[in-house]
């Protein structure tokens, strides 16, 4: 077919057929390897995760579903990122935001990208009523924090995050720091997280764990120290 060309030629490049096969190749290669995008197609089933939520002043737990797709499978470029969400529980004084917050996020999954900020956006909300201390000490500002707690969680699983958790060798340390502090001073018979009942909120963990060791302000949770 005959191409007429209307503007001035200003250069030419002369494409050989092993540069064309090459360049088709690539773009074959690119097409292969999925992202997650909005076209993708919800398959039949999907894997997932279920978290519980339960707040010591709710009479009802929340339960958190994270369904993943898997792309590429079967090849090196096999990946899993989430592809929606649901919350439920008994309690139907929570039914309006939660039905708002799984279409959200889901829609938020399915976009593909960076959805990391996601768990900063959620820690973010403060309920006006206060919030609640969970086992083990850690300070949670709202349930809504806490669901972004449990999708950070389930980002590290899938490895969307990087799993900061403290080595070997770290919780060793902490481990032996808090017995050597417990061994000085009785925990109180309600301090089910087995730290010091004066211990202060750490600014790094949000575990009321701080207590001051060796003239330092020192984390027994996460081993966060104020002097470095």
């Amino acid at each position: 077919m005959a191409v007429k060309i209307e503007k001035k030629i200003t250069g030419f490049k002369i494409v050989n057929e092993k540069e064309k096969l090459t360049k088709v190749t690539a773009e074959k290669k690119e097409k292969r390897h999925q992202q997650m995008n909005e076209d993708i197609k919800r398959p039949e089933s999907l894997v997932g995760e279920t978290y519980k939520i339960k707040p010591p002043q709710a009479e009802h737990a929340l339960y958190v579903t994270i369904n993943d797709i898997v792309l590429n499978k079967g090849t090196e470029h096999e990946v899993r990122r989430p592809f929606e969400i649901f919350l439920s529980s008994k309690n139907m004084e929570h039914f309006q935001w939660t039905i708002a917050l799984t279409l959200i996020i889901s829609a938020v999954f399915r976009k593909g990208g960076d959805i990391t900020f996601l768990v900063e956006e959620l820690r973010s909300v403060f309920d006006p009523n206060g919030g609640y201390f969970k086992r083990g000490g850690k300070y949670i500002p709202s349930l809504v924090s806490e669901i972004g707690d449990v999708i950070e969680k389930h980002l590290k699983k899938i490895g969307m995050l990087p799993d900061d958790e403290l080595d070997e060798e770290q919780q060793l340390f902490i481990a032996s720091k808090k017995e050597e502090f417990l061994n000085k001073q009785q925990a109180s018979n309600d301090n089910s997280g087995g730290f010091p009942p004066e211990s202060q909120l750490c600014s790094k963990c949000s575990t009321k764990a701080m207590v001051r060791m060796d003239g330092c302000m020192t984390c027994l949770s996460c081993g966060y120290s104020k002097c470095g």
